[in-house]
C-alpha cells in the first residue's frame, strides 16, 4: 500500500504531519504561511476540534485552530457527507481510531432519530498499537498478555469531545452546546492491533431489528469502506486486519429497549492512515479508493 500510494501522490504538493498531539499546530502554522497552496494532512488531534473550550479542557493548551475533518463518511445535518467538503480543502484533520469506530456505529441511529443522543454508551477493546510506540511498562507484552484493563475512564479520554462533536454535527447542534453525551470506556486487550467497539443507546420509539438494519443499509450501502454484515453475523477484529474497511452489525434489545451496534476495524489502517489517504485523494481530485485495500488479510 505504501509504494502504490507514494506513486499516486508523486507530483502533488502534500505534507503529512504525524506528530504527538500539541506539536503539529506550530509547524502547521509555519507551513501554511510559507506554502498556502500545499495540502497539509494532520494525523494528530491539533486541528480536529471546533470548540476552543473543549480543546482547552481536554488538552490543556491554546487551541491551534480547526481544519476540515477527514472522515469522508461523516453525515452532516444538511443531508450531505463530509467528502463534499474534503473535495475543496487544503487542510485536513484526520480523526482518531476510537472516534472513527464510534462515529460510524452511532451516526445512522442519531440521523434517523431512533435513539436518545444524551444517553450513548461505548465500550471498546483496543489493541496496544492504538496507544502508540512509546516504551511504557503497561504496553509491554509481559504486562499485556493475559490481562485486560480500562483506561481514560469516566469521561476523561480525549476522544470524548471529538465523538460528541461528530454526532452533534449529524443533528445540527451548536459546537459548545452539542446536546450529545456519551459514556466512553476504552479497554486495553492483548492483541497487537484492532478495535472492537460495543455501542448501545436507548430507543426513542418502537423499532425492530429490520427497522434498525434498514437505517444502516440506507446509510452505508454505497460506501466502499463500511460494510454492514449479513444478519446474525457479528464483527471480529481479525477479519479487518490490513483493510481500510469497518465491519458493522446491529440488533434491537427489545427487553432493555436499546439498540446494540458492534464495530470492528484495524486501527493501523482504517483508524487513521486509511482515511487520511481517502481524504487526501478527495482533496487532490483522485479516486477516493486509490491504493487502499478493502479486504482483510486474515483467513
Amino acid at each position: 500500500m505504501q509504494e502504490s500510494t507514494a506513486a499516486v501522490l508523486a507530483g502533488h504538493d502534500v505534507v503529512v504531519l504525524a506528530l504527538p498531539h500539541g506539536a503539529s499546530g506550530r509547524i502547521a502554522a509555519e507551513l501554511a504561511e510559507s506554502s498556502p497552496d500545499t495540502l497539509i494532512v494532520d494525523l494528530a488531534a491539533d486541528h480536529r476540534l471546533h470548540s476552543v473550550r473543549a480543546w482547552e479542557d481536554f488538552y490543556g493548551s491554546e487551541h491551534p485552530g480547526t481544519w476540515t475533518y477527514g472522515l469522508p463518511e461523516l453525515l452532516l445535518a444538511d443531508g450531505t457527507r463530509q467528502r463534499e467538503r474534503l473535495r475543496t480543502t487544503r487542510r485536513i484533520a484526520v480523526p482518531g481510531c476510537n472516534v472513527t469506530a464510534v462515529t460510524l456505529g452511532l451516526q445512522p441511529l442519531l440521523a434517523a432519530g431512533l435513539v436518545d443522543p444524551t444517553r450513548l454508551t461505548a465500550v471498546l477493546a483496543n489493541g496496544v498499537s492504538g496507544a502508540g510506540k512509546a516504551l511504557k511498562p503497561h504496553l509491554l507484552a509481559a504486562e499485556v498478555l493475559g490481562d485486560a484493563s480500562p483506561y481514560g475512564t469516566a469521561g476523561t479520554h480525549r476522544h470524548v469531545p471529538e465523538i460528541e462533536q461528530n454526532l452533534a454535527g449529524v443533528l445540527g447542534r451548536p459546537v459548545d452546546d452539542p446536546g450529545v453525551r456519551i459514556s466512553f470506556t476504552p479497554t486495553l486487550v492483548p492483541m497487537s492491533r484492532g478495535i472492537l467497539a460495543t455501542l448501545s443507546a436507548p430507543l426513542t420509539a418502537e423499532a425492530s431489528d429490520e427497522d434498525v438494519r434498514a437505517v444502516f443499509e440506507r446509510t452505508y450501502s454505497a460506501e466502499r469502506f463500511v460494510r454492514l454484515l449479513p444478519a446474525g453475523q457479528w464483527p471480529h477484529t481479525a477479519a479487518t486486519t490490513g483493510a481500510n474497511t469497518a465491519h458493522l452489525q446491529c440488533a434491537v434489545d427489545a427487553r432493555a429497549g436499546t439498540v446494540l451496534v458492534s464495530v470492528a476495524l484495524d486501527n493501523l489502517v482504517r483508524g487513521t492512515a486509511g482515511q487520511a489517504l481517502q481524504s487526501a485523494h478527495l482533496a487532490l481530485g483522485l479516486a477516493e479508493s486509490t491504493a487502499l485495500p478493502t479486504e482483510g488479510v486474515a483467513p
